[in-house]
Parts: structure tokens; C-alpha cells; sequence
């Protein structure tokens, strides 16, 4: 019979199947810098290109992805962080509680699986940087045909690993020293490129306007047309690509593994560093970038990878934003799935699962098929845990307005949740019936698929008995959760008071990496606005190339040491 005991020793239980300490929490500054690193990928040069291949116009391109993207941060606000600051619980831990071992088991599965691929793909992206640099042939099969390939993509991998294995911290703190960076890098990467396409399409390499610049842009990047010559898609087609993109984290919910630190639920806004400056601005940059290398390379923007793109237009800093971007992605992705193959075997330490999982994870990065085909699987992800995400939903936050009991079936004792199992199933052919009939654009099915599953789950469960109250369940699991934060209370005691570092020396690396950053934009500005001709461009653009890449040397040098220094004082 499974129930919660206030007997159990907490000593032996894992950390990540227990709320999250109060002292854990984690202020909007690293949420802002995760969410930032994380979602300013080595595939956003991918995703920058897909657009230009799909046709969208630029007019589609600039409000469609604004619209899509305000409407993903809105989900992540409104539906994912309350419930994780609510519950401090990843939603590996919360379905356990609502569904029952075997559904659990099954859907912990598929996370590992998604993201297990979802992270090789991003190694995989990462190794096409340090390939350009060693002038080891492009990897066009879905298998690897190169060995020094191979090697490159274990190395890179391999570091991966290591920083996912040691938690959320390690994963906020690498990310934290990379948004600032990376936001430098995708500002200067169009920057650096628009005089070639100005050139290309108005005949002079000064933009003098908006009308230049929107002209360009139609003419060059995104006009309208498919790769095929035919016509491309339209503004709901764009808004909906950029809000599904991740309904895997929001309306799935995945995301309650990261916002369970937040302290409050407003951080839920945090997500538009991801998302406007991520999907927005990233992307934008991309399909300049791409555009721009294509001139360059006299090729077209679809049969370049990510490596040619970043090295053309930022030199061997676009080398290392290639792999620091695609580095930021894979950790937290495969801290998500080592988080979700800890569930499954929660005797085993998240460091040792995410270890296991990281290899598995290495080895299928060496296979080129997981870049190339990772915008279908992020679809058909997205489609396959939005209905998982609903269940949740509809116990958390539905159940206790219309008087049904929350975790009934944990105060029933069940190791098996039929309806909650049913309306997954049921989820899934409805919306994958709604996509094989061709009712509506693929990228909004999501959104009718979530209110069918809440409408499902509410009335199967209602007759298993959430309709029911359990007085006597619900005390004795409040009174866990009172043994818990008291258990947690103690550890906190035991803790180091963290100081900030307020030396001088340390203010004096934050500066120079500062600015270093401001260097590099400065020059990436002056490529952009004082390249009169074209003899006059090459010469910025190579200038800007050896110092920009001494500045990024100097960034990481300064940002870690200074990082280093704060964390020496906690101990």
C-alpha cells in the first residue's frame, strides 16, 4: 500500500523527490540568465534559416514572431509557474502523486527520450563550430562519416555532461556567464553583415533608413517565397511556430523542474529573455546572418550549417557562440532528463542518472540525423506532453475550485490512475486525429488538445472519486510536508552565510568584462555604420574578427574568475 508516512527517514530520501527547500530558491537573476542562455541555441541559426526557407515575409517575420513569442511567455507565466512555485516540485515528482506508478513510468520514459535527443542535437550543432575550425568535412548523411567527427562531438559532449551533472546550480551559473555574451554576439553578427547585403541588393553598403533596411531585408532574407519558388507561409503560421516551439516546457509543463526555485511566481516573466531576445531577436539575427554568409559563399542560406554561418559573419568568436550556445541548450535539457530518469529510478542520485543518460546522450549526438530532423521532433514533442500538462493542470488548479480533491488518487492509495491514463491516451488521438484530418495549422493544435484532455480527466476522475473528500489523507500528508520544511530548516542551519564580494579586484574583473562586451559592440557598429565602400568594409569586418575574439577571450577569462571569487566567500 503506498502512502505518505510522517515516519519516513528524510536523510534517505533524494532531495529532488521532496519540495524545494526554502533556502534553494533562486532570485530573477538566474532565472533571467538561464532562460537566456538556454534559449539562445546553436540551433537558432537553424530555426533563423527554416523561416527564410518557409517564405515568411519580413512584415510576418517582425510582428508574427513578436506575437508568438509575448503569447509563450504569457503560458509560461500564467500556467506553468504558479503550479511549480505552488507545489516546488518538478513535474516528474507531482505526477507521481496524481497518476500513479505506472503512467509515471511510462511518461518519465518519453522525457528522457525527448530530451535525451533534444540535447545530442545541440551537441551535435556545437561539434559543427570546432569541425569549420579543423576542416573536417560537413557531415551530410545521417551518419557520422568522419572519425576526427566523432571525436569532436565525445569531446564536446563530455563537458556537457559534467555540467549537468552537478544540478541547477551549475546549469544557472554557466548560463549566467553566457547570456551577456551571447546577446553581444547575435547584436553583432547582423551588424557586421548588412553592408554586404546592402550592397548586394541597393548597390551601397550604408543602411540610411528603416525603408533600406526593410527593403534589404524583403529582397534578400525574407521574401516571401519558398525555397522551391513557391508561396511561402503567412503571419498565424509564424505566430503559431513561435508559441509551440516550446509548449513542451509551458504548456507541458516540463518547466516546473526549473521554476520550482523561483521565489515568487512573477518570475514567470523572466522567460522573455528567452523568448524575446532568444526567438526574437535571435532568430531575426540568424536569417541576416545566413543571408549575409550566402552572398558571401555564393551558396544558398539552406545548405549552409550552423559553423559556416557564425564564422563569416563573427569570425572564431562565432565559433566558440556556436558551441557556448549549443552547450547552454544540452545542459539544461539533459538536466531535465536526467531529472526524469531519476524519477524512474529514484534509488539511483540525479548525478549518477544524468552520467548515464549523458552517455547515451554523447553517443546519439554522433549521429547528424538529430540536427537536421529536431524541428519535427519538437513538434510532435510538444503535441505529446501538452495532454500530461492538462491532467496536471486540471488537479492543481481546477479541482479545488469546483470542490474536487486534490491528490486523490495518492490518498487512495492507487498505483494506477485509470483516468488519468485514459486521458492521455484519449489527448493524444484527438489531437493527432485533429492534425491527420487537417483541421488547422499544426502548430495551434496544442491549444484545443489541452482543453479536451482537462474536460476528460475532470469527468473520469470525478468517477473514480475526486469528487469525494479524504480529511484524514490530506492531515497526515500535511504533516509530511510539516516534517519536511522542519527536516530542510535544520540543513539550512547548517549552511555558510553567503557575502557578496564588494573588493575591489573583483569589481574590476566585473568592469573589464563589461567592458570587453561594450568593445566588441563597438566595433560591430563601426563595421556597420563607417564602411563607406567596399575595400573600407573588409577592413572593419577583419579588424572587428582578431579583436572581437581577443574580447571574448577576455570576457570568459574576467566573468569566471569574478564568478570563482563570490563563490570562494560562501565556503
Amino acid at each position: 500500500m503506498r502512502s505518505t508516512s510522517t515516519n519516513v527517514d528524510l536523510n534517505q530520501v533524494s532531495e529532488e523527490q521532496l519540495p524545494v527547500a526554502k533556502h534553494q530558491l533562486k532570485s530573477w537573476k538566474h532565472f533571467l540568465g538561464l532562460y537566456a542562455g538556454e534559449h539562445v541555441a546553436a540551433t537558432e541559426f537553424v530555426f533563423g534559416a527554416t523561416f527564410v526557407a518557409l517564405g515568411a515575409t519580413m512584415t510576418d517575420i517582425l510582428l508574427g514572431l513578436l506575437i508568438g513569442n509575448l503569447l509563450a511567455v504569457l503560458s509560461w507565466t500564467l500556467i506553468t509557474t504558479p503550479i511549480a512555485v505552488e507545489t516546488r516540485m518538478s513535474l516528474y515528482t507531482y505526477l507521481q502523486k496524481i497518476a500513479g506508478d505506472s503512467m509515471t513510468r511510462l511518461y518519465n520514459w518519453a522525457n528522457v527520450i525527448i530530451f535525451t535527443v533534444i540535447s545530442a542535437a545541440m551537441i551535435t550543432v556545437s561539434a559543427t563550430a570546432v569541425r569549420f575550425a579543423l576542416n573536417i568535412p560537413a557531415q551530410l548523411d545521417w551518419y557520422p562519416t568522419n572519425l576526427a567527427f566523432v571525436l569532436v562531438v565525445l569531446a564536446v559532449g563530455m563537458i556537457v555532461v559534467m555540467v549537468a551533472m552537478y544540478g541547477f546550480n551549475a546549469v544557472s551559473e554557466f548560463s549566467g556567464i553566457c547570456a551577456p555574451w551571447l546577446f553581444i554576439m547575435f547584436l553583432s553578427g547582423p551588424l557586421v553583415l548588412m553592408p554586404v547585403l546592402a550592397e548586394a541588393v541597393i548597390g551601397e553598403t550604408i543602411v540610411s533608413g528603416w525603408d533600406d533596411f526593410m527593403q534589404i531585408g524583403s529582397a534578400s532574407v525574407w521574401t516571401g517565397i519558398t525555397a522551391g519558388g513557391e508561396q511561402g507561409i503567412g503571419l498565424m503560421e509564424v505566430i503559431g511556430f513561435s508559441w509551440a516551439a516550446n509548449t513542451i516546457t509551458h504548456f507541458g509543463l516540463i518547466d516546473m523542474a526549473i521554476l520550482r526555485f523561483a521565489k515568487r511566481k512573477v518570475y514567470g516573466l523572466t522567460t522573455s529573455a528567452g523568448m524575446l531576445f532568444g526567438h526574437y531577436i535571435a532568430w531575426i539575427s540568424a536569417g541576416i546572418m545566413g543571408a549575409g554568409t550566402a552572398v558571401i559563399v555564393q551558396k544558398s542560406i539552406v545548405q549552409l550549417d550552423p559553423g559556416d554561418v557564425a564564422y563569416h559573419a563573427l569570425g572564431l568568436s562565432g565559433l566558440v557562440i556556436v558551441i557556448v550556445a549549443g552547450w547552454t541548450t544540452a545542459n539544461a535539457n539533459l538536466y531535465r532528463a536526467g531529472l526524469a530518469a531519476q524519477a524512474v529510478f529514484p534509488k539511483s542520485s540525479r548525478n549518477r542518472t544524468t552520467f548515464i543518460v549523458g552517455l547515451i546522450t554523447v553517443a546519439i549526438a554522433c549521429f547528424p540525423f538529430v540536427f537536421t530532423k529536431l524541428l519535427p521532433l519538437l513538434t510532435y514533442a510538444g503535441l505529446l506532453v501538452v495532454p500530461v500538462g492538462a491532467i496536471v493542470f486540471a488537479e492543481h488548479v481546477l479541482f479545488p475550485k469546483i470542490g474536487f480533491s486534490r491528490y486523490w488518487a495518492h490518498y487512495q492509495n492507487l498505483n494506477h490512475s485509470t483516468p488519468a491514463v485514459a486521458s492521455w491516451g484519449l489527448g493524444l488521438v484527438f489531437g493527432f486525429g485533429l492534425n491527420f484530418l487537417d483541421v488547422m495549422s499544426f502548430y495551434y493544435l496544442f491549444v484545443p488538445t489541452w482543453f479536451f484532455t482537462i474536460a476528460v480527466y475532470t469527468a473520469l476522475a470525478a468517477k473514480y472519486g475526486a469528487n469525494q473528500q479524504y480529511p484524514q489523507q490530506r492531515a497526515e500528508l500535511e504533516g509530511f510536508y510539516e516534517k519536511v520544511e522542519q527536516h530542510q530548516q535544520r540543513q539550512a542551519e547548517q549552511l555558510p552565510v553567503s557575502h557578496p564580494d564588494t573588493s575591489k579586484f573583483s569589481h574590476l574583473l566585473r568592469w573589464v568584462a563589461v567592458g570587453s562586451l561594450l568593445v566588441t559592440l563597438a566595433l560591430a557598429l563601426q563595421t556597420f555604420l563607417f564602411s563607406t565602400q567596399m575595400t573600407e568594409y573588409r577592413y572593419h569586418r577583419e579588424l572587428f574578427f582578431n579583436i572581437a575574439f581577443g574580447c571574448t577571450l577576455i570576457y570568459f577569462s574576467t566573468a569566471y574568475w569574478a564568478m570563482r571569487r563570490q563563490k570562494a566567500l560562501c565556503k
